[in-house]
C-alpha cells in the first residue's frame, strides 16, 4: 500500500504582537508601532508593517529601533492577551486536523494530510483556516502550503502578509534551484558568508557542490544543507513534544560586578525558574553575559564551567555539565561545533567587565520533569 503524499501547512500569524496592539487600540492602526519595553537594554519584542519599513525588526535592541524610526510608538508586551488570541487561533486549526505543531504563540505546522474536514485539497483547507482566524480574530495570517514542513515555512513567508503560497510536489526542484542559500532555516549571515566564499549562493549551488565536500567543510550540517536544496525532509508534524529545557532571563538596566550581586544573582534567577514550573528540575545552571560576549556558567553548588560552541551556521550555543567530559556529542556533532573547554574557580576579570543579563536553564528529559540526574547536559540557550 502507497504513502499518501504528506500535506503540510505553516500558518504564521503577521506581524502579531503589533497587529493585536493594533487591533485592540484603534488609534496605532496605520502607526509604526513597537512592541517593546523602552530603556537601553530592551528589544524589540514584534513590530508592525508601518515601522518595519524602516528598518525596524524583531530581536533589535530598542534603541537602534527608536534612532530607525524616532515617530514609532512604543508599546509594552502583554502576553497574556498575545496568549488568549492564540489559543482561539489553536482551535481553529483543531477544527481541520489533530496534528498540530506549535512553534510559538503565533506560528504552526499542520498535518492535513488525512483531515477532519476535507475540503479537497491542502490549499482550500489553508484559505478557509485563514478566514476563519480573521473572522474571530480580527487578524490576519499567512500560510505555506508543501509537501514537508521545511518547505511550508519557506512558502508562508512568500506572500506575507495576509496571503498563501503552494509549493507542489512537481514543483519542488523548480522552485528551490534559485533560491537563495540565506532562506534556509539555520543559516544565517555567517553561515551565508562562508557558503559565498565557496561559491555557494542558491540551492542549485548547493546540489551541485556535492554532499561530501559539505560534509567535510561543515560536519552533518553540510549534509543536511545539501538535503534541503533537494526539497528533503522527514520530519514528521508533532503534536506533543515531552518539554526539554525550562529558563528564565533577565537584564540588568546597568552593568554589575560579580561580587556585588553573587547571591542575589542565584536567587534571581532560580525563582524565574521555580515560577514557571512549581518547582526547579534538576540543578539549574545559571549563565552570566559580559559585554564583550563572554560568557560563563555555573551550577548552584559547583565552580563556574564554561563549554563554549562555536558553531559554523551562526549562532553560538553553551552547554554545560558536571563534569566538562560530560556532553551530548550527537548534538554537539548536529551543530558542527567546536569546543573551547574552560575551567576556572570564577570568571577571570568578570567583575571589572560587569554583568548584562543573566539566564538560567536547566534541560528535562521525557515526562520525568524535575527527575533530571547529574549526569545530564544542560543547554543554556543560544547567544
Amino acid at each position: 500500500m502507497n504513502t499518501p503524499q504528506r500535506k503540510i501547512i505553516h500558518v504564521d500569524m503577521d506581524a502579531f504582537y503589533a497587529s493585536v496592539e493594533q487591533r485592540d487600540n484603534p488609534s496605532l492602526r496605520g502607526q509604526p508601532v513597537v512592541v517593546a519595553w523602552k530603556g537601553s537594554r530592551s528589544v524589540v519584542c514584534a513590530a508592525s508593517y508601518e515601522a518595519r519599513t524602516f528598518g525596524v525588526r524583531s530581536a533589535m535592541p530598542a534603541l537602534r529601533a527608536e534612532k530607525l524610526c524616532p515617530q514609532a510608538v512604543f508599546v509594552p508586551p502583554d502576553f497574556s492577551r498575545y496568549k488568549a488570541v492564540s489559543r482561539q487561533v489553536r482551535s481553529i486549526f483543531e477544527r481541520y486536523t489533530h496534528l498540530i505543531e506549535p512553534l510559538s504563540l503565533d506560528e504552526a505546522y499542520l498535518d492535513v494530510t488525512t483531515p477532519l474536514r476535507d475540503l479537497g485539497s491542502a490549499t482550500a483547507i489553508a484559505q478557509e483556516i485563514r478566514s476563519a482566524i480573521f473572522e474571530q480574530t480580527q487578524l490576519t495570517a499567512s500560510a505555506g502550503i508543501a509537501p514537508n514542513k521545511f518547505l511550508a515555512k519557506i512558502a508562508s513567508d512568500w506572500n506575507k502578509p495576509n496571503g498563501q503560497f503552494v509549493v507542489k510536489p512537481t514543483m519542488v526542484d523548480a522552485f528551490l534551484a534559485p533560491l537563495a542559500v540565506g532562506k534556509l532555516p539555520g543559516v544565517g549571515k555567517v553561515m551565508e558568508a562562508k557558503l559565498a566564499e565557496l561559491g555557494i549562493h542558491t540551492c542549485n549551488d548547493l546540489r551541485s557542490f556535492g554532499a561530501e565536500p559539505l560534509q567535510l567543510r561543515f560536519g552533518r550540517w553540510g549534509r543536511r544543507l545539501h538535503e534541503l536544496a533537494f526539497g528533503i525532509d522527514q520530519r514528521e508534524v508533532q503534536s506533543e513534544r515531552a518539554t526539554l529545557q525550562i529558563s528564565s532571563e533577565d537584564t540588568f538596566p546597568v552593568d554589575l560586578p560579580l561580587d556585588a550581586l553573587e547571591m542575589a544573582l542565584w536567587t534571581r534567577a532560580r525563582e524565574g525558574v521555580t515560577a514557571q514550573l512549581g518547582r526547579v528540575a534538576g540543578d539549574p545552571r545559571v549563565r552570566l553575559h559580559t559585554a564583550d560576549v563572554v560568557d560563563f556558567v555555573r551550577g548552584s553548588d559547583g565552580p563556574w564551567d564554561a563549554i563554549l560552541l562555536d558553531v559554523d551556521n551562526g549562532p553560538s550555543f553553551l552547554i554545560h555539565a558536571h563534569n566538562a567530559r560530560v556532553y551530548d556529542r550527537a548534538l554537539l556533532a548536529t551543530f558542527h561545533a567546536r569546543l573551547a573547554p574552560a575551567a576556572v574557580p570564577r570568571p577571570a576579570g568578570l567583575a571589572a567587565q560587569g554583568l548584562l543579563g543573566v539566564y538560567i536553564g536547566t534541560m528535562v528529559h521525557g515526562d520525568a520533569l524535575g527527575a533530571l540526574g547529574p549526569h545530564w547536559p544542560v543547554v543554556l540557550g543560544v547567544g
